[in-house]
């Protein structure tokens, strides 16, 4: 009784998608569970990258177990996709591994440096 009342409460509010798409949210509709009406932001940026027809595609024809963590992954790209059009993932990436490589050499100059004190003393 409790998931249907909520349900009609929220069936006047259209998720996310809906609302930036303009249109009607149906009880079943594929965007809902993963696009809530207080986070648009989500739903903005996937939509100006994968356009909602191919969001939907791809979550239909994955199971429904799986396609809570495609929408995590698909609102990522789409964030990175947005901030930098031309590399996408693989610039963040790439500069996530230079910093790794930055603090990795610096990790090996402290312990050489470390070693170079015990030797000293």
């Amino acid at each position: 009784m409790m998931k249907d009342i909520s349900r009609k409460q929220s069936a006047a509010l259209p998720c996310a998608a809906c609302y930036i798409l303009r249109r009607r949210c149906a009880q079943d509709c594929m965007f809902a569970p993963y696009f809530p009406v207080d986070e648009p932001h989500k739903f903005t940026g996937v939509y100006k990258v994968f356009g909602a027809s191919n969001v939907n595609k791809m979550l239909n024809e994955l199971p429904e177990h799986q396609r809570g963590e495609a929408v995590s992954s698909i609102v990522y790209e789409a964030n990175i996709r947005v901030r930098d059009p031309v590399y996408g993932c693989k610039g963040a990436i790439s500069s996530l591994q230079q910093q790794i490589d930055v603090l990795q050499t610096q990790l090996a100059l402290a312990e050489a440096e470390v070693v170079h004190m015990r030797i000293r003393l």
